[in-house]
């Protein structure tokens, strides 16, 4: 079993941390919240008080934090993870940030001697505590062959997307495209509402047919034809509105860097800042619905 540093235990941190536990792995964890650290405790972890104490002898780094700044500090600053782990560490940062700043971090970790994998996760907290996340890996072949018996505790759907910084890219790119289909998929239910059409009607037909996709036939954004969907359950998050609105400001600078024209990602923006104005920051994102009924 292997020594395991974990850096971030939060809303997906923790049980992904708590399912590297459950495995049989010594696993140290640090968080900023003792919250968060107490409940990791609780699942049979152990308690670090600072970040070098929790990747002390470890001989794999696991990293789940807010945005790339924090990445790079925790990384890259004093003290940071790849001035005092030892050479040949796998680290695995599974925070979701911009592009440039995953390949710069890891380039600096492999000219270190390390090896280093950005892996963004798509699941939400459900997938995480079930240990089904998508994991979507940028790195090195023997980066990502090294890593896959930890992510495969983790998740379910263990992807290598190539180079480093590909894990973020198709993140961006996946969560723009999730954040336009749910937009359509609230539009249709709504408009489909006020001409008289009943909305189990509607799923019925429109998730086997041309306009059918994961926003409406697992995550259907009104109350009643899909039971698990957050919309049941008032909209409680899953993935909250303001996750969403950091992954397309995320897509807004890569369209940005990359000169590529995406009106439908930047209208997407647009609306959930929107909506999150209006206080719907800590409600799942499918709850824009509510935001865009209130527009003619």
């Amino acid at each position: 079993m292997a020594s395991i540093g974990f850096i971030g235990l939060g809303n997906m941190g923790g049980p992904m941390a708590d399912n590297l536990v459950k495995a049989g792995h010594e696993v140290r964890g640090f968080d900023l919240s003792a919250d968060s650290v107490a409940r990791f405790v609780s699942a049979g972890g152990v308690a670090a008080d600072s970040i070098k104490a929790a990747v002390a002898g470890a001989s794999v780094v696991v990293t789940m934090l807010p945005a790339g700044k924090h990445v790079r500090d925790v990384y890259t600053g004093d003290d940071g993870l790849i001035s005092v782990c030892e050479p040949g560490t796998l680290m695995i940062d599974s925070s979701t940030i911009d592009v440039e700043t995953a390949r710069d971090v890891i380039a600096l970790a492999d000219a270190a001697g390390h090896q280093m994998l950005d892996a963004p996760v798509s699941g939400g907290t459900t997938g995480a505590a079930a240990g089904t996340l998508t994991f979507m890996c940028g790195g090195s072949d023997p980066a990502f062959a090294s890593a896959k018996p930890f992510l495969d505790i983790m998740g379910k759907n263990i992807v290598h997307a190539g180079g480093p910084g590909n894990g973020q890219a198709a993140k961006v790119c996946n969560n723009m495209l999730l954040a336009i289909s749910m937009i359509g998929t609230c539009e249709a239910f709504l408009m489909a509402e006020r001409l008289g059409l009943d909305a189990q009607r509607f799923f019925d037909i429109s998730s086997t047919a041309s306009g059918q996709s994961w926003s409406m036939t697992t995550y259907c954004p009104v109350p009643g034809p899909v039971p698990t969907s957050p919309a049941n359950r008032d909209y409680q998050p899953g993935f909250a509105a303001a996750m969403m609105f950091k992954d397309l400001d995320l897509a807004k600078g890569a369209a940005e860097s990359s000169k590529t024209f995406t009106p439908m990602g930047a209208r997407a923006l647009e609306l959930y800042k929107e909506f999150m104005d209006e206080g719907g920051a800590n409600t799942d994102f499918s709850g824009i619905i509510k935001h865009l009924a209130g527009r003619k």
